[in-house]
């Protein structure tokens, strides 16, 4: 077994507990100082999730051991490792399994996992472009895959997008137009409007009045993507047409979901749970997927790239709902 190589100290944007807020602050750290694992990475980059920002103001119970490095995705190249797939210089993605939450994440020059997390880049794949991607883009992904194991393709209808704005979900109308499909993105943001067509959005929609959600309404979507949860995620259940599918994953506009039987046993509605830790081998044709078939067209459109510096304002403007696409940061 080769030696641990000898890592200059290095910055990093860590979390440390304060109080009912933990208190953030850019840090200069040696490599074990970081989570235990046996392969490191020089972070080439990393990407600004929702699940950051809560975790970053103390929301949701998400971080519960500190001090911790946030990130829950990051991309960059091997310095050493013990496995030979993972070889030096090899660029790779690490995200989900606890990274940023139970284990040191990507805000951070360097990274240390265990060699079983880390991904190599299917070829064709920057890492600034994977990174555009990260966890948001393997959700959109993962979210088409199985809308589409179930049966959804382009000449079946209208497919609804909510949280049309956010990091999934301005991947996925990206996703779905440059494969054909007709996309309506649903937003809160009418300044948005622009920026969703030019993601491939055939039109763009407000919210509904909740109070006008019918426990089965017209039939309107072949399927869905949402983001939101709660109100939103009854309604497009509610109505997507016979043996449409809805993938769901966010829970943004509440967790609980007050809906009845109806679409399931009238109209064969499918919801599908969509959980970005899958199995590797999932992970790797995803990843293939996003390299080849699923390769949004608007990546640069789309990201914004910020210094290890930015990251506590960005995240702020993330909650404050101030955001739309996918902020990247840069070590």
């Amino acid at each position: 077994m080769k030696p641990t190589p000898s890592i200059p100290p290095f910055k990093a944007y860590r979390l440390h507990a304060a109080g009912a807020a933990p208190r953030a602050e850019l840090v200069t750290l040696g490599i074990d100082e970081l989570s235990a694992g046996d392969t490191i990475v020089r972070v080439a980059y990393a990407s600004l999730n929702y699940k950051d920002a809560l975790a970053a103001a103390g929301k949701g119970n998400i971080v519960r051991d500190y001090p911790r490095i946030g990130g829950i995705d990051l991309v960059g190249h091997v310095v050493s490792s013990p496995d030979p797939t993972l070889h030096e210089g090899c660029a790779v993605i690490v995200h989900g399994l606890g990274v940023g939450v139970d284990h040191d994440g990507g805000f951070s020059e360097y990274a240390r996992v265990p060699a079983a997390w880390a991904l190599p880049l299917p070829a064709g794949l920057s890492p600034i472009d994977a990174a555009t991607l990260g966890v948001a883009g393997y959700t959109a992904a993962l979210s088409l895959h199985w809308l589409e194991h179930c049966g959804l393709t382009p000449d079946a209808g209208e497919v609804a997008v909510s949280g049309a704005t956010g990091g999934v979900a301005s991947v996925a109308i990206d996703i779905l137009s440059q494969r054909g499909y007709a996309v309506c993105a649903i937003s809160g943001k009418p300044e948005a409007k622009d920026y969703l067509l030019g993601l491939g959005a055939r039109r763009v929609m407000a919210y509904p009045d909740a109070a006008t959600v019918k426990p089965l309404g017209s039939g309107l979507w072949a399927g869905a993507i949402d983001s939101v949860g709660g109100k939103t995620l009854a309604w497009l259940l509610s109505t997507t047409r016979n043996e449409g599918a809805v993938a769901a994953f966010g829970n943004a506009g509440g967790m609980a979901l007050d809906i009845t039987v109806f679409p399931f046993i009238l109209r064969g509605v499918k919801l599908l749970g969509i959980n970005g830790n899958s199995p590797m081998e999932l992970r790797r044709n995803i990843w293939r997927k996003l390299a080849g078939a699923y390769r949004p067209r608007h990546l640069e459109r789309m990201r914004r790239v910020i210094a290890l510096e930015d990251i506590g304002g960005s995240l702020n403007d993330m909650l404050e709902r101030r955001h739309s696409g996918r902020t990247v940061v840069r070590m």
